[in-house]
């Protein structure tokens, strides 16, 4: 069974955050990116959010010895 990620990590913004959420399923992550989004980096769960969030989606777990 394949994981899915995405790591804060790859997305530099105005908040340095280092947190890498994944799942089993896309949905699953998906609803923990936008929730993740909402209350950290204040993105508004909208559409355009939700694709980049899909966009954005690697197969995998994150790497462990990313530097930040």
């Amino acid at each position: 069974m394949s994981r899915y990620y995405i790591d804060c990590r790859d997305h530099p913004g105005d908040v340095k955050c280092t947190v890498a959420l994944a799942a089993d399923t896309r949905e699953e992550l998906l609803e923990a990116v936008v929730e993740h989004g909402r209350t950290v980096h204040g993105y508004e769960d909208t559409p355009e959010f939700r694709n980049q969030v899909m966009q954005g989606m690697k197969e995998g777990t994150p790497p462990i010895d990313k530097v930040a």
